[in-house]
């Protein structure tokens, strides 16, 4: 099995078919209360960044849908500051990467690009939202990336800390913490097979 029918696996068909809990684009406000606790508990702040990974389909509306979400995007960022491209990457999935010092936009603006496809139709496309943060205390041991993903065929959330070193493999120690402070808050994932790691291609982030 390859990487890619990895991916779909854990965040496509099979992952949706033994979920115990719809996907509700909703959860995502959870975040809003989850980054308070994330600095306050566990001093960790937002990095600024967010993201929505779906995967693409070839049709017209689809692509109206995307150029909709882009449309709104742009128009707010006058008003929020929040910035934002659009990108496919090299596994041929496509995400709306945000930028904003607020985390409460990313947020807002998470949710609406979400709620967007699934008001068109395009709901089953959704896979995952990202959320990174790092610590307050970037020295030493400490300098590594956290995130927080939301897996739209699972309804729920799950933590992912890749190593700093840019070896593939997870500060399972932190994944652990964040959990067991997290759980309750969010809704997170029961059966860790379905933690996927997105592991970044070229730059610090899974979009990258």
């Amino acid at each position: 099995m390859g990487l890619l029918d990895t991916l779909r696996e854990a965040l496509g068909m099979r992952a949706e078919a033994d979920a115990t809990r719809r996907a509700n684009p909703d959860d995502l406000f959870g975040m809003s209360t989850a980054y308070v606790t994330m600095e306050a508990d566990l001093d960790y702040r937002s990095t600024g960044d967010a993201a929505l990974c779906f995967s693409g389909v070839d049709s017209t509306d689809f692509t109206a849908a995307v150029r909709a979400i882009e449309d709104i995007l742009a128009a707010g960022e006058e008003e929020t500051g929040t910035a934002f491209d659009v990108r496919t990457d090299g596994k041929g999935y496509e995400w709306v990467v945000l930028h904003d010092d607020d985390p409460e936009d990313l947020v807002t603006s998470i949710h609406f690009a979400a709620d967007e496809l699934s008001e068109r139709g395009f709901g089953s496309r959704l896979l995952a939202a990202v959320f990174a943060f790092e610590p307050l205390d970037s020295l030493g041991d400490s300098d590594h990336t956290a995130y927080w993903l939301y897996s739209f065929r699972r309804g729920a959330y799950y933590p992912f800390v890749p190593d700093p070193d840019g070896k593939k493999e997870r500060l399972g120690r932190v994944e652990r913490k964040l959990e067991t402070v997290l759980d309750g808050e969010l809704e997170v994932e029961a059966e860790k097979e379905y933690w996927y790691p997105l592991w970044p291609q070229s730059g610090r982030h899974p979009w990258e």
